[in-house]
């Protein structure tokens, strides 16, 4: 089978196919494409709140909501499968776990920044607490040295993907997404230590 194919009437390729309906507006196949990936979107979310700080106010169920109405409001047309879904709804947490420690740091005295806890085994080699905006900066300055590099590294980071799943959603290989991960992990390290 070639890579990044579905076996046929796998639950991808039934979300792709409700996904396409939705796309040509049809809201019972939107709604019915939400409940297919409503239980995988609140693993990947609960996975990222439970590495931000103790005293965090956002909820599971709300990051995911609100990802779900950034990604399928007026562009739901744009969605283009279970794959494309699963890229857009990591880079719509991401967004709004940044829009959220921005919105904390600015209300508190000193304007003090969210601090996550970020698997860098996955970017240091051992779990570490970071500034969550401090990150989010250094994935935009990776993405104008290599946008795929930053593509794995924000999967990798905000979506809690596996280099099997990230390969899926790029369409490389594995062992691509891997290399990409190794410069991308220590290169970010370097930034966030400087």
């Amino acid at each position: 089978m070639p890579r990044g194919a579905v076996p046929m009437d796998s639950p991808t390729q039934r979300v792709d196919e409700l996904l396409r309906s939705a796309a040509a507006g049809d809201r019972d196949a939107e709604r019915a494409s939400f409940e297919l990936i409503y239980d995988e979107l609140r693993r990947r979310a609960r996975a990222l709140m439970n590495r931000q700080a103790k005293h965090h106010t956002l909820q599971t169920t709300a990051l995911v909501h609100e990802a779900y109405l950034r990604m399928c409001g007026a562009d739901s047309a744009r969605i283009e499968g279970k794959r494309h879904f699963l890229l857009l709804a990591t880079r719509a947490m991401r967004s709004i776990l940044i829009d959220h420690a921005r919105r904390r740091g600015a209300e508190k005295r000193g304007g003090a920044r969210e601090r996550v806890t970020v698997e860098l085994a996955e970017v240091a080699g051992e779990v570490a607490e970071l500034d969550i905006v401090a990150l989010n900066d250094a994935l935009e300055r990776l993405e104008q040295l290599d946008a795929q590099m930053a593509k794995v590294a924000e999967l990798r980071c905000f979506g809690g993907l596996s280099s099997e799943e990230i390969a899926g959603i790029l369409d490389v290989s594995s062992r691509t997404v891997e290399r990409s991960w190794r410069f991308a992990r220590a290169w970010l390290q370097r930034e966030l230590d400087g």
